[in-house]
Parts: structure tokens; sequence; C-alpha cells
């Protein structure tokens, strides 16, 4: 029999929920309510735990609830003083962990707790490992996933009917998944509607279903309305199956004054001069033709817009072969590229040298980059630190 584990905090609890299946099995830890005025992933994980303690279902290994940033939802505000999901960085954590962080802020105490659980399950289990993190949009939009580039990602994430965008790491700093990302296991995030509405809450539910179903912890069969989920999905997605990658990103400083036009939507094409925006005061044209994403219709954020391209199929086909017989290991062979350290994870990139090697090149092989300065960038690869191993017997791998 499946035992339930329920637990006792005060006003809004951490973990959310958590049932253990008789049988060993994937851990999946989904995690809701980051951004505090995103109230979706919070409703959808009370609903679905609800429903899986109402009646015995056949659950393999374990499932976690997590709320995340609990004073802001409490307060229905994205932060209070900081965003939660830009501040996983591991100097400033070893920081406030020795005592010598400043200025310690609630989403630095809040951090410091979900990362408590986290080093807790990881410490608790050693099967396969399943991240979820539970967002909505301030805009109209499909729902969609988002996840760092790693194959294993890649291949657990394209059994959902929705779009995949890749390469979001490049752009933000310091999301939960990001870390998480660094310890190697599956990590998404699922974007499932605009804030609050019901749609939202809906496409989480049915995410929620899916995950389990596609990680093996419940067969497909076990699940009441299967199908429906996954045409609800399908629907909501508008048969939209494509993988897109992030080419721009606008940035937003604090204290900026910053007006999207009303009326955009994700996934929108928008032509060459699309009057977007006013920032301080200045109007914003699209630099290009392309596809907006994740326009802002909120205060609080700090990015205004991104753009994003679809990636042909050939392209990921190609990329998977590449990384399948590590071609990257010549990467550090090529004039201006060598190796950041002894690791071979991350390769420095000089510009005045290399400057005719392209983005997609890079990306290609699994590598997304941060810029050092004018001269130099840091490409990372994700694949050498995914668990490979640890998901081969997985029934999507």
């Amino acid at each position: 029999m499946t035992e339930i584990i329920t637990p006792h905090d005060t006003r809004m609890k951490r973990i959310l929920g958590h049932i253990k299946g008789k049988e060993s099995g994937p851990v999946l830890v989904f995690f809701g309510g980051v951004h505090g005025n995103e109230p979706s992933g919070i409703q959808a994980l009370e609903h679905v735990f609800d429903e899986l303690n109402s009646r015995a279902y056949p659950i393999k290994g374990n499932i976690y609830g997590i709320a995340g940033n609990i004073p802001a939802l409490l307060a229905k505000k994205r932060f209070l003083e900081r965003d939660l999901n830009r501040i996983w960085f591991k100097d400033e954590i070893q920081g406030m962990e020795e005592g010598t962080q400043k200025n310690v802020t609630s989403e630095d105490r809040e951090r410091l707790e979900i990362l408590q659980v986290i080093r807790d399950l990881l410490t608790a289990h050693h099967e396969p490992i399943y991240f979820i993190d539970f967002h909505t949009t301030s805009s109209k939009t499909l729902p969609f996933i988002t996840i760092n580039d790693a194959m294993i990602n890649r291949k657990f994430a394209r059994q959902f009917p929705v779009p995949i965008i890749l390469g979001i790491e490049e752009y933000l700093e310091g999301p939960v998944l990001n870390y998480i990302n660094e310890y190697g296991y599956v990590s998404i995030g699922f974007e499932s509607g605009q804030h609050a509405t019901e749609e939202a809450k809906i496409n989480s539910i049915a995410f929620f279903w899916l995950c389990l179903a596609y990680s093996g912890a419940l067969t497909a069969d076990a699940i009441p309305n299967f199908n429906d989920y996954v045409q609800e999905l399908r629907q909501s997605a508008a048969h939209n199956r494509n993988f897109y990658e992030i080419t721009e990103r606008y940035a937003i400083e604090p204290g900026d004054s910053f007006t999207m036009e009303p009326g955009f939507e994700s996934f929108e094409s928008v032509k060459k001069g699309t009057f977007l925006a006013k920032h301080n005061g200045k109007s914003v044209v699209a630099s290009n033709k392309g596809i907006l994403f994740m326009p802002l219709y909120q205060k609080q954020g700090a990015e205004g817009f991104f753009m994003i391209r679809r990636i042909p199929k050939w392209v990921l086909s190609l990329s998977g072969v590449l990384r399948k017989v590590k071609a990257d290991h010549l990467l550090a062979r090529l004039p201006g590229v060598s190796w950041k350290d002894k690791t071979k994870s991350q390769l420095i990139v000089d510009l005045r040298v290399a400057r005719y090697y392209s983005k997609a090149f890079f990306h290609l092989l699994g590598y997304r980059n941060r810029t050092i300065d004018s001269e130099h960038i840091l490409i990372k690869n994700r694949e050498k630190a995914a668990r490979n191993d640890l998901y081969k017997d997985s029934p999507w791998f």
C-alpha cells in the first residue's frame, strides 16, 4: 500500500505533499510558487496531492510537492526584495551559510530553506530524480517547457505535446533549475499559461499527471482521464511541438520605466520595426523579424521580452549525433579556444581570434555561452554533468 506522508507546518507548508510508493522507482520533485504572483503551480500541486491521497494508486518511487517563495505567495507578489528565481549563485549561498553575507533578504532565507530540502532529497534518494518547476507568464501564451540544453532534458521533455525552449540559461542569471542542473539530474520548467487563469491551473494539473506517467511513477492506464490530459495540453499548445531557441533578451534595470504595448502574446510573429514598448520614455521596436516571447505585463521583472526562433529538426538530429560521439573534444584544438581548467567542462573563447565561430556551432555540441568581457566568452557544456547512466533504463531514454 502507498504510504502518504503529510507535513504539519503553519500558514503555508514548505512540503505541500509527499507520497511514497510501495515499490522503488523514480523521484519526482515539483516546485510551485517560486514566484509569489504565480499561484497556478501551488493550486495544481494541492489538487493532485488531494487526488493521490483520496485513492490507492500503484505508485512507484516518491513524489514531492514543494512551495517556493512562501512570504511572496502570501503577499501575492512576484518577490518581496529579490527575485527568488535569479539568486541561485554558489558564492552567495556559501557566504550566507558561513555568515559572511550582508543584507540578508527574505528571498535569501527562502533560498536556504529550499536548498536544505533539495540536499535532504539528494541524500535520501539514489534513484532517477526529476525536478519540475511550475511557472506562469504575465502575457497570454501557449504552454511551453524550458530546459537547459542537455540531452537527458531534451529526451524527457520531447514526450510532452507542447513547445520546448532551449538556451534560456544563456540569458538568465541564477534560476533555481540552473543550480539543480549542476547536479546532472533531469530538470525542466513548465510555463502553463497566463497568471491566475483557470487554463494555467488545468494545464499544470495535466502536466503533473503526464510527468508521473512518462517517468514511470505510474502507468498511463492507472491514471484516470490520461488521454484527456494529453489532449488538453495538445489543444492548449495549438498542436505546436517545435523546439525553439532564444535569440534576444531585452533587459530592464531596477528603477527603469517599461511599458509593453498591450495585446502581444508569446509565440506571436512580429515584423522588423514593430513598435513593442516604451522604455524610459523611448520607443522600443523589433530589430528584426522574429517570434516574440514572454512580453512583460507586470511591474516586477528584469526582462521586457525575449525573441526566439524555431530550430529545424535536422539541426536537433545532428546535434544529438555529435554529442553522442563526443565531438566536442576537438573544440579545444581550434584557434582561440582553450579549456578553462582541468575538469574540461568549460571553454574560454578568445573573440579576437575566434570571432568567426558562430553561437550555433557551439550550440550543436551542447555549449551555451556567457560573456566574460568584450574579448572573451565562457562556454559551458551541460552534457559533462548529466547523469545519463542513472536514466538509461527509463522508458523515455
